[in-house]
């Protein structure tokens, strides 16, 4: 985080905090080796005054033949909950190893840049670096944000706390505090953010082109506005999203591009899944071609005979793709990579047919397993048959619109063979060593395996003639022989804003 004033932060990390959480504020470390005598004093009303520090830390910048104009450097550095509390010493060598390894005060480097490290809490410090060298040269910040981590993974493993993960883009983009806050003051439950990931990823999900994706966009009642390429007016190059009614304090819609929300839903990395194409069998064939006069995205009913052959093919094709995965991570783990992602998008789908936009278990299942269904960076893995395949699955699931009342079993077939999929890309990304990603599928399995026994449960509990207590049942199909309970299809309806109509080329 970059900034202007070094003394309003020392104020700010020095003082009470926002709601008094600041406890003992003080120097670990910094670029002189006495930190201790750097100290603020306490002023006459019996506050901290800073000024003196800040003017040293300052001084650089005052020589400086061009400092920057943002030339406070700031880094906050927290432990996990889990971990044990660090001492002063541990955490000294910590921001000696940052403030090293990012270059900003290179180890014996006497002309480095001036630094501080606070600590005001037991779990965390605050790194603040004043960009300006002593020895008059420039300070520079390439790459920092990647060296922070290494710094970071490498205090993990000599201090034993809890590994992270590197930066390898697979993980979404997280709100902002001011987002969050805004979704607060807003009454909304979540952030923009996170409710424009979870839309956009469904729409992928149930999208074969780049118009039905546009078309899904507009019936979820997200404002859609795609971007056109500068030498082809017809063609679109990319899109963003927003809520309706997110606007900034100055009453600007609030936008989010695709790639702002997560690496693979730019346009140019689902344009590469639309160019590969669907092939979705006999039933999907059948019901496109009932489609005629119908824009793209828009619910075709299904048959009884066709919606059980989607639900069949559909829970066939899971637990072939659990097959797959498994045996290709003992032989080839970078080809499973395809079907990975290919699962990602048959739990979204499937979460949204069961349970709606309000959401349940499922939703949450498919929002944990987000992460590992991502390539490392942001790639796109090379397509395969059962991936191919399983994303065509997705695009039939989607179709059915809201499963059925007499649909359970089928729907807890589906999502017991999902849960041994989620399990199966836990072993892969283990054996890839990707932590985060295999945390995150094992999660989502866990949650999708609990699904089936409760609504097992709940059927058994159900006495005739009267209503269970509410189960964590998917919504949308509790109603029904094998689960009796009350069935949910409530659910935000709002305005449906329609893409321009213009020609669309992946």
């Amino acid at each position: 985080m970059r900034g202007r004033k070094v003394g309003g932060l020392l104020r700010y990390l020095y003082g009470p905090g926002k709601a008094n959480e600041h406890v003992e504020p003080h120097l670990v470390a910094s670029w002189d080796d006495n930190p201790a005598g750097l100290e603020p004093a306490t002023d006459a009303d019996g506050r901290l005054d800073v000024r003196t520090l800040s003017r040293l830390l300052e001084q650089p910048l005052s020589a400086a033949v061009r400092p920057p104009d943002r030339p406070v450097w700031h880094c906050a550095v927290r432990t996990a909950p889990t971990d044990r509390r660090l001492s002063d010493e541990e955490w000294r060598d910590v921001a000696r190893d940052i403030v090293a390894r990012t270059g900003l005060a290179p180890d014996g480097d006497d002309g480095g840049c001036r630094w501080v490290a606070v600590r005001h809490a037991v779990d965390h410090i605050h790194l603040v670096v004043t960009l300006a060298r002593q020895d008059g040269a420039p300070a520079r910040t390439s790459n920092d944000f990647y060296r922070v981590g290494e710094a970071c993974r490498a205090a993990e493993a000599r201090l034993g706390l809890a590994r992270t993960a590197p930066r390898d883009r697979t993980a979404p983009r997280r709100p902002t505090r001011a987002e969050s806050e805004k979704a607060v003051r807003s009454g909304r439950r979540e952030p923009a953010r996170v409710t424009l990931q979870r839309e956009v990823r469904t729409a992928a999900a149930g999208a074969a082109t780049a118009d039905e994706f546009l078309g899904r966009l507009a019936d979820a009642g997200l404002l859609v506005r795609p971007r056109f390429s500068d030498h082809d007016a017809d063609v679109v190059t990319g899109y963003s999203v927003a809520l309706p009614g997110d606007r900034t304090g100055d009453g600007r819609t609030v936008w989010f591009g695709g790639g702002r929300l997560a690496a693979d839903l730019s346009w140019s990395k689902l344009a590469r899944r639309w160019a590969v194409g669907h092939d979705g069998g006999h039933v999907f064939g059948h019901m496109a071609g009932r489609r005629t006069g119908q824009r793209a995205g828009r619910r075709v009913r299904l048959t009884g005979e066709e919606r059980a052959s989607v639900w069949r093919d559909a829970a066939t094709a899971s637990a072939g793709a659990a097959h797959e995965v498994r045996r290709l991570s003992a032989t080839d783990p970078a080809a499973a990579s395809d079907v990975a992602h290919a699962a990602g998008r048959a739990l979204a789908a499937t979460a949204r047919v069961v349970e709606g936009r309000a959401g349940g278990p499922l939703t949450a299942a498919a929002d944990q397993y987000d992460r590992a269904a991502r390539e490392l960076h942001g790639r796109i893995p090379a397509a395969t048959p059962t991936g191919t395949g399983l994303r065509a699955v997705a695009r039939l699931i989607a179709l059915t619109g809201r499963a059925a009342r007499d649909e359970t079993t089928q729907v807890l077939a589906l999502i017991a063979n999902l849960a041994g999929l989620a399990d199966a890309v836990a072993e892969l990304r283990a054996v890839q060593q990707r932590t985060a990603q295999s945390a995150a599928a094992r999660g989502a399995a866990d949650q999708l395996a609990a699904i089936p026994t409760t609504a097992h449960a709940a059927s058994r509990t159900g006495a005739p003639g009267r209503r269970p207590a509410p189960t964590a049942t998917p919504r949308g199909v509790v109603n029904s022989p094998a689960v009796r309970g009350p069935v949910h299809r409530t659910g935000l309806q709002p305005g449906r804003p329609q893409p321009p109509r213009r020609r669309v080329q992946p």
